[in-house]
């Protein structure tokens, strides 16, 4: 047995299905056909003398055997991705391809804030943004799928590198002909719980309104509070008159604001809610440099706006309730 028996590519193909425990969505994923991804991975289980996964009509397990062998492959296509990265290193900052995972409650804001400046800065730059619940992009993350993720910090899942980015508040939204749409500034003892929106699990702003209001987990729990899938699908649900809750800053300031019927409140309170945004990366990533270079670009679009709290930075104007 020789190395010339394996690539890659097989490589790709086992842990793919690994991942997804279906042929089919393997394939989906790898962008193959699915006899063709079939037919490889078969080829390589007789290559190894090793039958790596348990075939049913209906279900495929990964076998005891298998499971060692998949551990090896994943470290394999780590290495690779590694040796990737130190040859990227080496040509012009940020000109390849770089994958930038982003928690979907930021995305879509930020993403019109920092694309211009990263394209006029980096034309050679070929950005893939990845949008999606923490865990989900952590996990890509670790397995070298991503190359660094914007998420709120900390996360204390694996080991990462963190660089902080900025800070934004959480704002009350409520629906326009609420009781506390006439005040300026409300308390956190003024925001009823039993009436809060939650977004879906998953996501760590619910986590974060549960912290603040245990009450709603309670709620929850019991049937309610009721919940939605996305960040806009809630903003509509109180333009709907069917609760409120909390958004973050930038959410307010970039979104679709629906001033006819959302109104968005300041929060008093010492500290004000909110959350810290970061970039973490692996430790061993090979490009810390353009990292580094990719969060100077966001943080420059953040202190633009003139009022979130963009770390290294002066402080700035507060915003203002609309």
């Amino acid at each position: 047995m020789n190395l010339a028996g394996l690539s890659f590519r097989d490589i790709e193909y086992l842990v793919a299905v690994a991942e997804h425990l279906h042929f089919g969505k393997a394939a989906t994923a790898c962008a193959v056909s699915q006899p063709t991804l079939s037919a490889q991975v078969r080829k390589l289980e007789e290559y190894l003398g090793i039958q790596v996964f348990e075939r049913a009509s209906r279900s495929v397990m990964v076998t005891e055997q298998g499971a060692e062998i998949l551990a090896q492959c994943r470290t394999i296509l780590a290495e690779g991705r590694r040796l990737l990265e130190m040859a990227q290193s080496g040509i012009e900052p940020l000109g390849g391809q770089f994958r930038l995972g982003v928690i979907s409650t930021l995305a879509p804001y930020i993403a019109p804030l920092i694309l211009q400046p990263l394209r006029s800065r980096f034309p050679n730059l070929r950005l893939s943004l990845v949008e999606g619940v923490t865990h989900p992009l952590v996990r890509a993350l670790e397995a070298g799928e991503l190359d660094a993720i914007l998420a709120v910090s900390p996360v204390r899942e694996i080991e990462l590198s963190e660089l902080p980015v900025f800070h934004e508040s959480f704002v009350l939204a409520v629906p326009r002909d609420h009781r506390l749409a006439v005040i300026d500034r409300v308390t956190m003892e003024d925001i009823p719980p039993e009436e809060l929106i939650l977004l879906s699990e998953g996501h760590c702003l619910r986590d974060q309104t549960i912290s603040l209001f245990p009450a709603s987990q309670r709620a929850a729990q019991s049937g309610g509070p009721m919940q939605a899938t996305s960040l806009e699908t809630l903003r509509q649900m109180i333009g709907a008159g069917m609760g409120c809750s909390l958004l973050p800053q930038l959410a307010v300031q970039i979104g679709t604001l629906l001033d006819d019927m959302v109104a968005y409140r300041l929060i008093r309170s010492q500290p004000l809610p909110g959350r810290d945004i970061s970039l973490f990366h692996r430790p061993s990533f090979g490009r810390i440099r353009e990292v580094r270079l990719l969060r100077d670009v966001i943080r420059d679009a953040m202190a633009g706006l003139g009022t979130l709290k963009v770390h290294g930075r002066p402080e700035t104007r507060a915003l203002a309730a609309t």
